[in-house]
């Protein structure tokens, strides 16, 4: 008879900026660096078996969020979250212990398409990613969200907010008087940024 040897888990919970997130943190990788997957309710989960089995499990959830070693849950409730921490726990450290998986692809195709970023056509498309990368990634990674950059037109930047980040009731400042400003300084055609899903 085989032993099934289970994994060491470390799980712990770091606040967000957004009263509604909270971030989940382990102690292995759950993403392949720097890449991001989120999910709301009405995605297709197919990609993943987690992000299913906590929207089932959880009617309060509204959406799930991996990166690196963290995933950010969203609540649309207002019970307080130690007392939705204390449901959760348990189904993340039984997952992770069984190292069931986190993302299942039909092929590497597919999973391909799901972890490429943006690589920008014009050169600033590119300084804007690479700004976007050096400076506001960390920060917002930090704080459980991402932002992601989805175009650049008539000096317009568009980005994406996902995460924590997603409705957070901090997330315009951050957006106009971190990241306007840093990119209106550092790259002259920049005019405005805005978040396509605020």
């Amino acid at each position: 008879m085989e032993t099934v040897v289970k994994r060491h888990v470390n799980l712990y919970t770091e606040a967000s900026p957004n009263p509604n997130s909270l971030k989940f943190v382990v102690n292995f990788l759950i993403t392949p660096e720097g890449k991001d997957f989120n999910f709301t309710r009405k995605d297709s989960l197919a990609q993943s078996p987690l992000a299913q089995k906590l929207f089932d499990a959880f009617e309060w959830l509204d959406q799930v969020f991996f990166m690196n070693n963290f995933l950010t849950l969203t609540r649309n409730t207002d019970v307080e979250w130690y007392e939705l921490v204390a449901e959760v726990k348990p189904v993340l450290l039984s997952y992770f212990e069984d190292k069931n998986p986190v993302f299942v692809f039909a092929n590497e195709a597919e999973m391909n398409a799901a972890v490429e970023g943006p690589i920008g056509e014009t050169e600033t498309e590119r300084q804007i990613i690479q700004l976007l990368d050096e400076y506001v990634r960390p920060a917002v990674e930090g704080d459980g969200g991402a932002i992601s950059f989805r175009s650049f037109q008539d000096g317009i930047v568009s980005l994406e907010l996902r995460g924590s980040c997603s409705g957070c009731p901090s997330s315009t400042m951050t957006l106009k008087s971190g990241i306007q400003n840093l990119l209106t300084r550092m790259v002259p055609e920049v005019k405005e940024v805005v978040a396509i899903n605020m």
